[in-house]
């Protein structure tokens, strides 16, 4: 079920995960953002535009993990956009003979049937220099960034006050970051600087993952995830409740934990 959480934005949330499809109204037809997660659910989500009588004219991947460059036939073939580095980094990914055997092994073994991957991961990347999504309808900034996946990106939506966050800035997950990139802390604390730039013209911030949140949640969650990956750098204790006894959810603990010892692995290597 859509949830108009904006003028002009509506909002799908998914059983995994609280992943939210986000699709945004425009001239002639939607943008359909990292839609997810069940063949079910994107089959809805279909029924559901077809009833506002809006065909999906434009997607966009948020990053490229397998959860945010699904699709559905449904949606029909209109262009699916992300950053440059996240298209190279799928298409890496699709180049390999054996890619569907490797992202089943991700996939959440109660889901994995129901989700579909013949049309996972066909990104079109946008030039480095193009700041906005190409489509009729409102601007859509887009805030290119390297935390938690290559070529992530933030999308502001500056007419309706929306910031789509992707993997970042939510109320269920602590940040993960990407730990195969060369500096992951201060690439994380660099994202966060950026959406705390635009921050003050946000009403409404739509997470990947958890609940959408208004103006004074954001800078709550900014901080929060601030002060998680300051804490992961300087080896103290941030106290975030995503990850302590009362963790909405119960494996985040344990996925800190292996967090906090890859990056101690790292800082003994160097």
């Amino acid at each position: 079920m859509l949830t108009q959480v904006a003028e002009g934005v509506l909002v799908h949330e998914s059983e995994f995960l609280q992943s939210n499809s986000i699709v945004v109204l425009g001239r002639a037809g939607v943008l359909l953002i990292d839609p997810g997660i069940t063949a079910l659910e994107m089959g809805d989500l279909a029924s559901d535009l077809r009833g506002l009588g809006r065909p999906v004219v434009a997607g966009f991947s948020t990053h490229p993990h397998w959860d945010h460059v699904l699709w559905h036939a449904s949606f029909g073939v209109a262009p699916r956009y992300g950053t440059a580095r996240c298209a190279a980094s799928i298409r890496d990914v699709l180049a390999n003979a054996d890619w569907k055997e490797r992202v089943a092994g991700a996939l959440p073994p109660e889901y994995a049937k129901d989700i579909p991957m013949d049309l996972l991961g066909f990104i079109t990347g946008l030039p480095t220099d193009v700041t906005q999504i190409p489509w009729d309808g409102p601007t859509v900034r887009i805030i290119e960034h390297q935390a938690h996946a290559a070529g992530h990106a933030a999308l502001l939506i500056e007419e309706r006050g929306v910031l789509v966050a992707g993997d970042m800035l939510s109320d269920i997950l602590m940040p993960f970051l990407d730990l195969a990139a060369a500096n992951p802390i201060e690439d994380y604390l660099d994202a966060l600087r950026r959406l705390e730039g635009v921050a003050g013209g946000v009403d409404v911030v739509i997470p990947g993952h958890g609940s959408v949140s208004g103006a004074d949640q954001l800078r709550v969650r900014i901080d929060q995830d601030r002060a998680y990956v300051e804490a992961l750098r300087d080896g103290g204790d941030s106290g975030d409740p995503r990850v302590g006894p009362a963790a909405p959810l119960e494996w985040v603990p344990d996925a800190h934990r292996w967090q906090v010892q890859q990056l101690a692995h790292t800082r003994e290597k160097s």
